[in-house]
């Protein structure tokens, strides 16, 4: 859901509560907005679906997002799969965000209702989307909403799968996506997977191998998503030094001294605070997944030293720098080639998993 934690009853009645009343109010059908892709889903905007303008004005970014992050509504598995309800959904789900939590429209990208409607979330998804470069900054996921792409499924995915039908749209709105983005398929995740949550509920998140796996057969690739190692208080060597870089890159005051003490455990808990991640001092899949930014020819600073570092250990000797130039370009693309991996020299999450495995 497009909240760090589980909603509260009182935010899943809000939403439900709304329903009914979004439903009867519903644009007619003559009425709707919708965009239909020459690949992809149609895609009812904000305007067919009735929303309010935002509070203050988008921001729309020039560049495009690195990853999709999947979620589920945590609304009730209506039987009702009207365009309708779908409708009512975004209002009920907008009103939440902007009169329940002061964001300044819906926090997420685009929904997919029960009855297989896309919808667009935020204002300017949908043209940014179409244009293939720029993004919108969300509000879906804590340290993601500048560089991911949120997907809300309208439902409880705890204990019960989507229906079928839902499921096959949101695999065509995330191969549209992937698409026009230039992402992978290895790139879509989970909600969980960076913050403290439950959502997209056990059953959506045992889903994602399987998800990956669907759009890759349609854009190809390898869906293989990143696997991180788990490092606590006592580790010590080039795994711990890269994270230490990568924690110091997010403003930690420590050492890259490869040893994980006491300071790198309060400066993995205190960044681990500041993305609402489980805070537990451990660096594992979600701190991992928020510290790993993707460095390519041209990029400085901390984040690349780390890289270095890594490519030396795993035997492609690279000068500890900071600097990402013709040398570490040529050392990354080696790497790649022998963990077999695309050689496009770009140091993304899937590359820098592969060099701490």
């Amino acid at each position: 859901m497009t909240s760090v934690n589980e909603p509260t009853p009182s935010r899943r009645s809000l939403l439900t509560g709304g329903l009914a009343l979004g439903a009867a109010a519903a644009l007619p059908l003559w009425a709707t907005g919708q965009a239909q892709a020459a690949t992809g889903p149609s895609i009812a905007d904000t305007t067919a679906w009735g929303a309010r303008p935002a509070s203050s004005p988008v921001r729309v970014l020039s560049t495009p997002p690195q990853k999709i992050i999947v979620h589920h509504t945590d609304t009730p598995n209506t039987t009702d799969y009207s365009q309708a309800q779908a409708f009512g959904l975004a209002r009920s789900m907008q009103n939440w965000a902007m009169d329940e939590r002061h964001w300044i429209d819906t926090g997420q990208h685009f929904t997919v209702s029960r009855g297989a409607y896309v919808l667009e979330g935020r204002h300017s998804s949908l043209v940014a989307l179409q244009g293939g470069t720029p993004s919108v900054e969300s509000a879906h996921c804590t340290g993601q909403n500048t560089v991911a792409i949120g997907i809300e499924n309208e439902g409880t995915y705890s204990t019960v799968d989507p229906r079928s039908e839902q499921y096959a749209k949101l695999v065509e709105l995330c191969t549209y996506i992937c698409r026009q983005y230039g992402l992978r398929a290895y790139q879509i995740y989970g909600h969980r997977d960076f913050n403290a949550t439950e959502c997209p509920g056990d059953r959506l998140y045992a889903m994602l191998p399987q998800l990956r796996r669907d759009v890759a057969a349609r854009i190809g690739g390898d869906p293989t998503a990143p696997v991180w190692p788990l490092l606590h208080n006592g580790d010590s060597g080039d795994r711990v030094r890269a994270l230490q870089y990568l924690l110091v890159r997010r403003g930690a005051t420590i050492t890259a001294d490869g040893s994980f003490g006491p300071a790198t455990e309060q400066a993995v808990r205190d960044f681990q605070t500041l993305v609402t991640a489980t805070s537990d001092g451990y660096a594992g899949n979600q701190t991992w997944h928020q510290l790993a930014v993707p460095v390519r020819q041209g990029d400085t600073g901390e984040a690349v030293k780390a890289v270095q570092l890594l490519l030396t250990a795993k035997g492609v000797p690279t000068g500890v720098d900071g600097v990402f130039g013709a040398g570490t370009l040529a050392s990354v693309a080696t790497f790649q080639n022998t963990a077999g991996l695309p050689a496009d020299g770009l140091a993304d999450a899937r590359t820098f998993s592969r060099l701490l495995a």
